[in-house]
């Protein structure tokens, strides 16, 4: 996670001082399901949930090496929710630097 996390703070400006943080699971269910992650501007922060992310990998796809990448796109997408884009749109290619 902290990769991408300093990809982000270096890139946007506006997630700079933003506080990303790992919870095992969010307090409640939203109508629509278990949330990944939970984007609060007011308070500039990201929890992203740790059993959530990795509960949804497909079987055979649950070692490490996955775990990250859902883990990295979890922190991508919570991103994205928060400076109100779209996921890709923060990668290298979607931002004219």
């Amino acid at each position: 996670m902290g990769s991408a996390v300093e990809y982000l703070r270096g890139s946007w400006e506006e997630l700079r001082d933003v506080r990303f943080e790992i919870a095992a699971m969010p307090a409640h269910d939203r109508a629509d399901g278990i949330p990944l992650w939970r984007a609060d501007p007011a308070a500039q922060r990201v929890t992203l949930y740790r059993v959530p992310i990795e509960r949804l990998l497909p079987k055979g796809h649950d070692d490490a090496s996955h775990r990250r990448m859902a883990v990295e796109s979890a922190v991508f997408h919570a991103a994205a929710e928060y400076v109100g884009r779209e996921p890709w749109e923060l990668g290298p290619d979607g931002r004219d630097h």
